[in-house]
């Protein structure tokens, strides 16, 4: 070998070394997570005791509890844990909320109800969109808040802002969508069943109110049984169908709120999907292709509301509670306006089609 070619060598071997001594090791990086990590999973476990022994939404308490204990981001030792379990938590929550979808499930909704559907999902964007215009909002948060609240709540809430990104919507304004969000999902679900008995609404027709117009999953499905068992299957029909309308939601306004500092985007880079929505898209077909064991389908939805929990809590902890107080009554409107308008559209076509 010449001088050169053992010259050359040797430079590649040092940068080797040099770039494997630079990266962390996994313990390294475990030990940087911890501290975050750690103060959420107890603000987690804490939540979740409080919504078991209390009845009150598990998200909810979640929000409320990060919110409290905000003050722990003033040591930058946290930054690291709650960073990752705010991102990497949603994603794979959102993955593995997929597991809980079967295209079958869509089908069996039917045309009719499935247009239906589409109008009241299209009836709370539009609300929303229209109240941020009014109240000086920008167009991201009222996507932000008619999406959540035409999908699946704070699950989609931190499916959409992981796209809109905190340049657009500031951690305060997201914190305020999560827990106005949460709080009119846990009302609809105590007051909606009642007013569909008054009503008299049939099973079918209260269960597309129900499953058509609370946000989040689990409220819908128990909002649908506490009217009866056959609303409450339909329910989970219609609500799970607004779940798997979640992936082509979010790439729509992925394709729309491109990243401004990348510059002009290749056409086939702007038309992918995020990761997550393209795993969790994935996870819905195999879902419908392959037949899970119920104990699987139940363990996957318990880690799904785990993953999300923790992303939901993370969040509460990194925003500034002092903004949050700031931003008044205005910063909720597009979510009162979109819960409203599903509410209304919703009972609109239980009544007349249904």
């Amino acid at each position: 070998m010449s001088a050169q070619h053992a010259g050359d060598l040797y430079g590649e071997m040092f940068l080797a070394a040099q770039e494997q001594a630079a990266k962390p090791s996994r313990l390294e990086t475990w030990k940087k997570l911890w501290p975050g990590l750690a103060i959420c999973g107890i603000a987690s476990i804490a939540a979740a005791w409080l919504s078991e022994h209390y009845g009150a939404p598990i998200i909810l308490m979640g929000l409320l509890i990060g919110l409290s204990l905000n003050f722990v981001t003033s040591d930058t030792r946290t930054h690291p844990g709650l960073d990752f379990a705010s991102k990497a938590c949603l994603r794979w929550g959102i993955v593995v909320l997929g597991t809980q979808v079967t295209l079958a499930q869509i089908v069996a909704l039917g045309p009719v109800p499935f247009l239906a559907l589409l109008m009241v999902m299209a009836a709370a964007m539009g609300a929303a969109l229209l109240v941020a215009r009014m109240t000086g909002a920008s167009t991201a948060i009222g996507i932000l808040a008619g999406g959540a609240t035409a999908i699946c709540g704070a699950s989609a809430a931190l499916a959409l802002f992981g796209v809109l990104g905190g340049k657009r919507i500031s951690q305060a304004q997201f914190a305020l969508t999560l827990v106005v969000i949460s709080m009119a999902s846990a009302l609809a679900m105590s007051f909606y069943p009642p007013l569909a008995g008054m009503m008299h609404l049939d099973d079918r027709q209260a269960g597309f109110l129900i499953g058509a117009s609370i946000h989040d999953v689990a409220q819908a499905i128990g909002g649908g049984y506490a009217y009866s068992d056959v609303a409450g299957s339909y329910a989970t029909i219609v609500k799970l169908s607004r779940v798997a309308l979640l992936a082509p939601v979010v790439a729509v306004v992925s394709l729309i709120f491109t990243d401004e500092d990348a510059g002009q985007r290749h056409w086939i880079r702007k038309l992918a999907m995020p990761w997550f929505i393209t795993l969790f898209l994935a996870v819905v077909v195999i879902n419908s292709l392959v037949t899970i064991p119920p104990f699987v389908v139940h363990l996957n939805l318990t880690l799904s509301k785990a993953l999300l929990l923790l992303a939901v809590t993370a969040t509460a902890m990194r925003s500034r509670l002092d903004l949050v107080m700031q931003m008044g009554w205005r910063a909720a409107m597009p979510v009162v306006a979109a819960t409203l308008a599903s509410l209304l559209v919703a009972t609109a076509f239980s009544m007349v089609i249904l």
